[in-house]
């Protein structure tokens, strides 16, 4: 079980109802736009796979694939873009809509009376610790908008990401023709969302989100975005 390797400060195993798993860190080559997501999987997880494991897979991944991208010079930054992003908070896993772009485009993808309820609700719930209202009400998927941040990569720095397409069915395909059995994840240090999964993936959203609840891909530029997840492994000698 030498193989398995874990980044800076995470673990390889993890517990998930009294049962062990282990978690592999696949590291890859820079992925851009346009790339064939089965044959990047093909390439780094297949060698790897074994009956029972299950990759997950960064959005990230298969949004680049998709070419989910917009260009900071498609985006026309208007009057709500600047005000409202002013009273998004920063978190550690960045600005989210508190960037302006990432604002203009969730209006841009909802609409503005839209995404001025949301706000709303959001400013009328928050004194009461209610989070994460304004992305429910405002849906679209604006919460997965990723980008328009270099911290990493220069290159995000003008690129804003869109959340995958019809992840569920990419899932299907990639079980259908690798023989892998997959999630697609959007995972930051806040939090994890499934976003899809293969058919056949025998295991809960809850309990795929605990596998991974520590986002062992990592939050910089670790450049691991496949992650091999393997249960009841031997733990005798693990390394991280």
């Amino acid at each position: 079980m030498n193989m398995f390797y874990a980044n800076p400060n995470k673990k390889i195993i993890i517990e998930v109802n009294g049962k062990n798993f282990a978690r592999h860190s696949i590291k890859t080559h820079f992925i851009t736009p346009q790339e064939n997501y089965l044959e990047i999987i093909k390439s780094y997880a297949s060698p790897l796979y074994q009956p029972g494991d299950i990759l997950s897979i960064s959005e990230k991944v298969i949004s680049l694939c998709q070419n989910r991208i917009v260009d900071i010079k498609e985006v026309k930054l208007g009057f709500w873009a600047k005000f409202l992003s002013q009273f998004v908070l920063k978190t550690k896993a960045g600005w989210s809509v508190g960037n302006p772009y990432k604002m203009q485009v969730a209006i841009n993808l909802a609409g503005l009376p839209r995404i001025l309820f949301a706000a709303a609700c959001a400013a009328l719930t928050k004194p009461l610790g209610i989070k994460g209202v304004f992305y429910k009400v405002a849906g679209h998927g604006i919460s997965g908008i990723d980008g328009f941040y270099g911290g990493a990569f220069e290159w995000y720095k003008t690129k804003g990401i869109l959340g995958p397409y019809k992840p569920n069915k990419v899932c299907d395909e990639i079980q259908a023709k690798l023989g892998i059995t997959c999630m697609i994840v959007d995972a930051n240090d806040l939090g994890i969302k499934i976003l899809g999964c293969s058919k056949n993936i025998g295991y809960s959203h809850e309990e795929l989100k605990a596998m991974i609840k520590d986002n062992p891909a990592g939050q910089d530029n670790e450049q691991t975005p496949l992650i091999l997840i393997r249960p009841n492994i031997n733990t005798d000698k693990p390394h991280a």
